[in-house]
């Protein structure tokens, strides 16, 4: 279904607090169950529950409940000159 390099980043953007779910989805075509399955399979299980209690019910994960809409996200570097 994707390659090693996609699934490495979808991990990384559900981890970051920054990026919803609906952003992941825009990405990559995986909604929240998805995201939460390939979680699943990916992590030792004491990083996927750590991850779990940290995205229940996080505001900045679910557009829909946040009050600004992230879709994606860019770091603090991004577009800077070095």
């Amino acid at each position: 279904m994707f390659l090693n390099e996609d699934i490495s980043r979808i991990i990384e953007m559900a981890w970051e607090d920054r990026t919803p779910f609906e952003g992941i989805d825009k990405a990559y075509g995986v909604n929240e169950k998805e995201v939460i399955k390939i979680m699943r399979k990916n992590l030792r299980l004491s990083s996927f529950i750590l991850w779990r209690k940290r995205v229940r019910n996080r505001k900045t994960k679910h557009s829909a409940i946040n009050s600004i809409q992230y879709l994606r996200h860019q770091s603090k570097i991004h577009n800077k000159y070095r």
